[in-house]
C-alpha cells in the first residue's frame, strides 16, 4: 500500500507541474508578444503573404 500512496503522491505532483507550466508561460511570455505585436502593426510585417496585398471578400453563403 506504500507503493500505491507514494505513486498517487508522484502523480499529483507531477500532474500539477504540468498544468501550472502553461499558465506560467502564457504570463511570463505576455509583454514580449505584446511588444512583438506593436512592431508588426507599426511597420506592417506578418500581415501581407508572400509580399501580397490581403484582398477582402465576402463569405459565401451570404
Amino acid at each position: 500500500i506504500e507503493y500505491v500512496l507514494l505513486l498517487t503522491a508522484i502523480l499529483f505532483i507531477g500532474l500539477k507541474a504540468f498544468v501550472s507550466a502553461p499558465g506560467d508561460a502564457f504570463r511570463n511570455s505576455g509583454p514580449k508578444l505584446a511588444a512583438r505585436v506593436e512592431k508588426q502593426l507599426e511597420t506592417g510585417q506578418g500581415f501581407k503573404p508572400k509580399g501580397n496585398k490581403i484582398e477582402w471578400s465576402v463569405a459565401e453563403g451570404q
